[in-house]
Formats: C-alpha cells, structure tokens, sequence
C-alpha cells in the first residue's frame, strides 16, 4: 500500500497508478518525474520559511493575534444574541469552512459558556433579497457585525457593511455603532484608497488589522478565519498546532516523496499533463467537512487557473452526492481524478433494531447504526472507482479535531504551491478577476 501519513491523515495513492486502475493510472515514471520537479520548490519553501519571505508559513507559530481577537470578540459579544459575518472569497469561505466543522464538532470537555455563546451566521454572498430578509429578521440592538475585507475595497462586502450600517441608522441607534460593529482588514497605508478602513474609523468602529502578507484565499489560519473559530467556541491554538506540525514536517524533509502536500501536488498536476484529466472531485464522507470542498475549490481554481492551463475542483459530499454525480464518476468519460476524504463512523449513531429493519426489507440494516452505513459506502465507493479504471486518492483520517482540521488546512494550502510551481504560475495572484470588478463599477455607474 502506498500512503504518505502524518500524525493527523494518512493520504493513499495506489487508486492512482496504472498497476491498479490500469491506463488511466499514472506509471512509477510519471509520477515520480513530476516529483523530483519538486525537489528545488521544496528547498525554496524551506528557505522561504527561514527568511519568512513566505509568511503564511510562520502564521501557525503566532499567538498575540489570538489574544487580539478573542478580546476583540469578548467586548464585541456583550448583550449580543446573534454575530453576523461580512465577507466574500478568501475572505468568507474559510470561516464559514471552520463555522460548519463547529457545527457538528463536540468537544471534549463542553465548553461552561458554549451554550450561552452568541449565534454566529456567515453572508458570504451578496442577494439584495437575501440582505432585506436578513435586516427585516434582525433585532438590530443585540446583533453585532463584522465586517472583512483585506483590501477594504471589495465591492460587495462594502455593500453589505454600509447597508448593515445604514439600517442601524435607521433604527435610531446610530450612537451605539461602535458596539454594534468590528472590522477586519488592512492597516492604513497612505498610498492604498481603504474604503472599510475609512468607514469604521468615521463611525470609531474597532478594526483589527488584517495580516498584510497573506492573501484572501491562504488567510483562514489568520484572524479572517481565526475570529469566526472563536465565536464557534473552536480552539484556534489547536487549529494552527496542526498546521504548524505540517510546516516542521516540511523543514525536516529532504525529498518530496516523503512529504504528503509534494506528493499531492506531483500526483494532480501529472493526471493534467499525461492523462488529461483535469477535473478534480473533492468528496469527504462527513457533514464537519461540507464546507471543505468548497474552500478548497476557491484555493485551487484561483491560484492555479491562469495562462490557459490549471484544472477544475469540484466539491462534492458523501454519501449525499453519491446520489447525484457519482454516475458521472463511474461511467461517464474518463477525465476525474477523485479524492475520498474518510473518517472512522463505526458504531456512531443510532442503531436499528433488527425487527424494524426486516419490517422496511432492509436486513442488512438490522443491528446496524448510521455510521456503520456510511463506512461501508465510502469503503465501498472507492473500491467500485478503482475497478471501474477511475483514478481515486483516499485520505484516511482516523480522527477530526482542531489539530487535524489545521493540518488538513495546510496540506492543501502547501499542495496548491507546489502545483503552481509545476505549472509555472504565481499562485498568490489573480489578474483575470480584476478585469470583471473594472467592468462592474462601469456597468454600475451608467445605471439609471
């Protein structure tokens, strides 16, 4: 069996050679040709880390932003019964990738104040019905805001930021917009027009600075994700301890072969380059992950979708999609790559009588709990992929906490690097995306 572990996962890629789901499978050669490109990359990270020209690398080893934020939060949460997050891209899916692990995530040793937390709602997405709805069921008085935007000058968040501001104006609370409100982005640089920034300092509205080395789509183990982790009662410690064990498993690598993310990136890129296989299907089999596969889109699609090349995330959930595009998969063209994202869910849920079990012809299910189930579905989907020829990589993950969401986190954050050192491209930047904001603002100045 060929797997690369960590403390944390354990990633399977024989579902990927040829040996095993035959032409469609990678050879030794070709694999391990695009894993040798990585030889150099994999030094330059390592040098990156120690002169901290790549700060996303260092961000696991902070705690003072930690302290910053749960104090920003604590005065923020005062007479508040529900937080409302504001952000768009990098800048909300990655807090709304956290808020749902909380969703599902017991703790284990629950937390005295959990339960008397403020409700937490991400609006990652702007609908002009959607934000009517959301104010018309608000009590503005015990509901707080916060407002992300790295740049300050993201379109839609400010759109929602000064609409959440103008109906609290319109309540007649205007005086108590400093409480009612928190920003995170930017700090001010004289020679950057920071639209938010200038906002919350008009309104005095506290404003956290957001880390200026990392960008939107890595910034989920900064604050941008971090704050939303703290109002969800997650441990953000624990978060970035996982990371960061990723990153010193990369400074104490000397081949990529060895190191699961170098691995990742050599196993993506070549089904691109010598099997033309492009679409790349996330599918874990556990609701704390939903959101993983749509975080991850944004990290792949946008880092490494440019000159032409790159290939298509696409995020799916088990057992659920297994009823929606799993055909696709088994029997439609030979142009996916899939990666099973499993947990153990033995003996977890409720378990069916065997009586009630033989009432619904269903046997099979007598003695049987939901997790049973869903074991024997993702074990059993893998399987059928690989004897159907389709190349399948499975991430064993013995269990899901904080530490191993972080370490997952920054797995595919360090995957999606290295790719882009095999494609030859710049990962952190997005010049396509600018010419549509500049359309925009130019569609919505000639409106009437």
């Amino acid at each position: 069996m060929i797997e690369d572990s960590t403390p944390y996962y354990c990633q399977l890629i024989e579902g990927c050679l040829e040996e095993t789901v035959g032409r469609y499978g990678l050879s030794p050669t070709e694999l391990n040709a695009g894993i040798g490109k990585l030889k150099a990359p994999l030094a330059n990270m390592q040098a990156a880390y120690k002169n901290n020209s790549l700060p996303l690398l260092k961000v696991p080893e902070d705690t003072k932003d930690l302290e910053i934020a749960h104090a920003a939060l604590d005065r923020l949460s005062v007479n508040a019964k529900t937080i409302v997050f504001f952000g768009i891209g990098g800048s909300g899916l990655g807090g709304r990738m956290l808020g749902q692990y909380s969703s599902w995530h017991v703790p284990e040793k629950k937390s005295s104040d959990r339960a008397n937390r403020p409700a937490v709602r991400f609006y990652n997405n702007l609908d002009g019905a959607t934000l009517n709805k959301l104010f018309d069921g608000l009590d503005l008085a015990d509901t707080r805001f916060v407002l992300t935007s790295k740049s300050g000058g993201t379109a839609e968040t400010l759109m929602q930021s000064l609409a959440a501001i103008q109906v609290v104006i319109d309540a007649g609370l205007k005086q108590e917009i400093p409480k009612l409100f928190l920003g995170l982005t930017e700090p001010h640089r004289a020679s950057v027009k920071n639209g938010l920034l200038n906002v919350c300092n008009h309104y005095k509205i506290p404003t956290i600075d957001h880390h200026t080395g990392v960008g939107g789509r890595f910034s989920v183990l900064t604050n941008v994700g971090m704050l939303p982790a703290i109002a969800r009662g997650l441990d953000p410690f624990a978060i970035r301890k996982g990371a960061k064990h990723m990153v010193q498993q990369m400074m104490d690598c000397d081949d990529p072969a060895e190191f699961p993310p170098t691995v990742g990136a050599a196993l993506t890129v070549a089904f691109d380059q010598e099997k033309d296989i492009r679409n790349l299907v996330l599918m874990p089999y556990c609701d704390q992950l939903a959101q993983f596969g749509p975080w991850y889109a944004q990290l792949w699609a946008e880092s490494l979708g440019k000159a032409d090349g790159g290939s298509t995330p696409i995020s799916a959930l088990g057992p659920i999609d297994q009823h929606s595009q799993l055909q696709l998969y088994l029997d439609g063209p030979h142009d996916h790559l899939v990666t099973l994202m499993g947990l153990s869910n033995k003996s977890i849920g409720p378990r069916i009588s065997p009586e009630l079990a033989k009432l619904a012809h269903a046997n099979v299910l007598g003695g049987r709990t939901a997790g049973d189930l869903v074991d024997a579905e993702q074990k059993a989907i893998g399987d059928a992929l690989i004897k159907s020829g389709r190349p399948t990589r499975t991430f064993k993950i013995p269990s899901l906490d904080e530490q191993t969401l972080g370490a997952l986190i920054m797995h595919f954050m360090m995957e999606t690097i290295f790719a882009a050192d095999l494609y030859g491209v710049d990962a952190f930047d997005q010049p396509a995306v600018e010419l549509g904001k500049v359309l925009t603002r130019e569609y919505l100045s000639q409106m009437e």
